[in-house]
């Protein structure tokens, strides 16, 4: 391995390190909503017709992390509804 390839290596593995690092921090950070911006989300969901267990989640202290997984399994739960029809 030459020198230059050697520093692309390390600097690639440098700034991966570093986004992952950014991520793990970005996904695990606590929940930064108010009372009044949880409720507000509940009466969304509930609006939305998306029925009082989602609404209910929404009031609970939750990691961006779980808020994004959430909302990946409603998308599958939602595609796999369209594909019955």
């Amino acid at each position: 391995m030459t020198k230059q390839s050697q520093g692309k290596f390390l600097l690639m593995v440098g700034l991966s390190v570093i986004v992952a690092v950014i991520g793990y921090y970005l996904l695990t950070m606590p929940d930064q909503r108010n009372g009044v911006q949880k409720l507000g989300d509940a009466i969304e969901q509930l609006h939305n017709g998306n029925g009082s267990d989602k609404a209910a989640r929404e009031l609970k202290d939750r990691t961006p992390g779980e808020r994004i997984g959430d909302a990946v399994k409603d998308a599958g739960d939602k595609f796999k509804g369209t594909d019955n029809q």
